[in-house]
C-alpha cells in the first residue's frame, strides 16, 4: 500500500491556474503558498492539481504540447520580480485582467512580450550562480525532452501555430541537417523557451518545498495519452500508430459513458505498445520518473487503457464505431516496478471497468477512485459509488474537474441534453433521502458523508467546499469552449469555511497536521 494510504487523510482539488491574482491567471507564486497555508489551517494534507503542461487548442491541460514541460503561463511574475528578473515598471505596466475568468488569449499575448524582456534581463544579469543552475538544468534535461520541446515550440511559432505535420518533409522526419538549421535559425527563441522551463521548475520546486514544510502533499495528474500536436509525438513517432505523413491511423476515446451518448473522441494518437516494449518502455520510464519528481502522489488518468483501450478509426468523427484493443497490461507495470518499487499511483478507474482492469489495478495495490456524485443516478454503476461499497484503499471525491459542482449537478433548473428536469429531480430526491438532507446545505452533506466513509483519502473540489454552482464548473466533457477558465475568489478559503472543514476533518480522523506521513523521494530530485 502507498505510504499516504496508511492513515486517513483529506485534501482539496484546485489547479494553480484557478488561484487569484492580478496577472490574468493563477500561478506558482505567493498565492500558491498562501493556499497551502490555508489547507494546513483547515486540517488538510493533500493538494490535488491537474496536469501542469503547456496547454494548446482549447486550453485543456489534458492536451499539452509536452508531458514533460511546465506551462510557462503559471510562472509567477511576483516571484520573478523578487528574484530581480522583472522590474517595477514591468509589473506596473501589466494590463487589468478579469479576476474571475482566465482570458487565455490576452494572457498569452501579454506573456509573449514579457518573456522576450525576461530573456534579455537574464542575459544581462551578472549572476554566476543562477547561470550555473540554468546550465545544469539544460544539461540534465536536454537529451530527454528539453531540446525537443524548445525546438518544437520555436518551429511551431515560426509556422504560425500549424501542426508539425505541415512543416515539410525534412522537419516532419526530423532530418538531422534540417534540425541543425532550425537550432541555428531560432537559437534566441530556443534559449528563451529553455529559460522559461528552468524558471517554471525553480518555482515549482520552491512551492513543493513549501508544501512539504507545511505537511501538504502535492497530488498530480498524468494523462495516459498525449496530444498529437506535441513535442512528445513529433520527437518519438516510432512509438505511436501514425501513417507516413505523421497522421494518426487510430485515435483514443471512450464509448458511450456518463458524459456522452455517442462516446468521447479525444483524438489522441494511440501508442505502438509493441515498439515501446522492445525498448523496455524507456519513454514511459522517463516520463514517470519526471512525474514522480514533481509530485508526492500521481493520478494515472484513464488507467483502464493499460488493460484495453478504445481505438477509433482516425477518419471517424464520433467514438461510436471504435473497438477495444489490448494494452500492455502486467508487462508494463512489471517493467516500471523494477525502476520504481513504491509506485505512488492512484488508478483513475472510472467508466467501463471490467474484472480484468480491476485485477490489473489490484495486482499492484493501486488505490481506485469513487465519485459520490455518481451514486444517485439510474445506471448500473451507480450503486458502486455509494460509500457502503467502498474499500479503504481508494480515493473518494464529491466530484472531479469533469463534473458539475454538487449544487449545480442537483439543481433541477440546470438541464442538459443528457439530464432533463425529471432526471435531475429523481437523482436529487435519491441523494436527499440517502444523505438525510433537507437540501439547504447539500454540498456540506456530500462533504460530510465522503469524509466519514472508509476511503483512506477524500478529495473535495474547492468549488464544492465553497458551495458554488454551475458557473464555477471547471470542464464540461465533449465541449470545446468555456472550459478551464474558472478562478476562485480572492479569499480562497474563508476562515469560517476552513474552520468548519477542520472540525469535520478532526471528527473523521483525517487531520493532516504535521509531516509524519510525507512520502520519501522515489527517484531523487532532478530539478533545480
Amino acid at each position: 500500500m502507498i505510504k499516504l494510504f496508511k492513515r486517513r487523510s483529506s485534501g482539496i482539488l484546485l489547479h494553480p491556474s484557478c488561484l487569484p491574482g492580478p496577472y490574468g491567471i493563477g500561478d506558482l507564486g505567493p498565492q500558491a503558498i498562501r493556499f497551502a497555508e490555508l489547507l494546513q489551517q483547515a486540517g488538510q494534507s493533500v493538494w490535488q492539481v491537474l496536469p501542469l503542461g503547456p496547454t494548446g487548442y482549447g486550453n485543456s491541460p489534458y492536451q499539452c504540447s509536452s508531458v514533460f514541460a511546465g506551462n510557462p503561463l503559471l510562472i509567477s511574475l511576483d516571484s520573478l520580480h523578487e528574484d530581480g528578473l522583472l522590474s517595477n515598471k514591468t509589473l506596473a505596466d501589466i494590463p487589468v485582467f478579469n479576476p474571475n475568468q482566465v482570458d487565455y488569449g490576452r494572457v498569452i499575448y501579454h506573456r509573449q512580450h514579457l518573456f522576450q524582456q525576461l530573456a534579455e534581463n537574464f542575459r544581462r544579469r551578472a549572476d554566476t550562480e543562477l547561470q550555473d543552475r540554468f546550465d545544469t538544468f539544460v544539461q540534465l534535461h536536454d537529451a530527454t525532452w528539453l531540446d525537443d520541446f524548445a525546438v518544437f515550440t520555436a518551429l511551431k511559432a515560426s509556422y504560425h501555430g500549424q501542426s508539425w505535420t505541415n512543416w515539410g518533409k525534412h522537419l516532419i522526419q526530423r532530418d538531422p541537417a534540417a534540425m541543425d538549421t532550425a537550432r541555428q535559425n531560432f537559437a534566441s527563441a530556443i534559449h528563451s523557451i529553455k529559460l522559461q522551463q528552468f524558471l517554471f521548475y525553480c518555482q515549482w520546486q520552491r512551492l513543493h518545498a513549501g508544501c512539504r514544510d507545511l505537511g501538504i502533499h502535492l497530488f498530480g495528474d498524468a494523462a495516459i495519452f498525449v496530444a498529437h500536436d506535441s513535442a512528445d509525438v513529433w520527437a518519438n513517432q516510432q512509438y505511436f500508430l501514425l501513417d507516413d505523413s505523421g497522421q494518426p491511423t487510430v485515435v483514443a476515446g471512450v464509448p458511450k459513458d456518463y458524459f456522452s451518448a455517442t462516446g468521447q473522441r479525444w483524438g489522441n494518437p494511440l501508442y505502438d505498445w509493441k515498439a515501446l516494449e522492445q525498448n523496455g518502455y524507456d519513454w514511459w520510464r522517463l516520463r514517470l520518473q519526471h512525474t514522480f519528481d514533481e509530485f508526492d502522489l500521481v493520478r494515472l488518468d484513464h488507467f483502464r487503457g493499460f488493460q484495453a483501450h478504445w481505438a477509433i478509426p482516425a477518419t471517424d468523427v464520433t467514438a461510436e464505431h471504435g473497438s477495444w484493443q489490448a494494452g500492455p497490461g502486467l508487462a508494463f507495470f512489471d517493467a516500471m516496478k523494477t525502476h520504481f518499487p513504491d509506485m505512488p499511483i492512484v488508478a483513475e478507474d472510472l467508466g467501463f471497468i471490467t474484472p480484468e482492469v480491476e485485477a490489473l489495478r489490484d495486482a499492484y495495490g493501486f488505490p481506485g477512485m469513487r465519485i459520490l456524485q455518481f451514486a444517485f443516478g439510474s445506471d448500473v454503476m451507480a450503486n458502486s459509488f455509494l460509500p457502503e461499497n467502498y474499500v479503504p484503499n481508494c480515493v473518494c471525491y464529491t466530484g472531479t474537474h469533469d463534473n458539475d459542482t454538487i449544487l449545480g449537478a442537483f439543481d433541477i433548473h440546470n438541464t442538459s441534453p443528457t439530464r432533463d428536469q425529471q432526471t435531475i429531480r429523481a437523482e436529487r430526491d435519491r441523494a436527499l433521502a440517502y444523505l438525510h438532507s433537507d437540501g439547504t446545505e447539500l454540498h456540506w452533506d456530500f462533504i460530510a458523508v465522503a469524509a466519514r466513509s472508509v476511503a483512506a483519502m477524500v478529495i473535495f473540489p474547492l468549488q464544492d467546499v465553497l458551495g458554488l454552482g454551475t458557473e464555477s464548473r471547471m470542464n464540461t466533457p465533449g465541449t470545446l469552449t468555456g472550459n478551464w477558465c474558472w478562478r476562485c475568489p480572492a479569499n480562497m478559503l474563508p476562515e469560517e469555511v476552513g474552520q468548519r472543514l477542520l472540525q469535520l476533518t478532526v471528527e473523521t480522523s483525517r487531520s493532516g497536521r504535521g509531516t509524519a506521513i510525507m512520502n520519501e523521494s522515489h527517484t531523487g530530485n532532478s530539478f533545480p
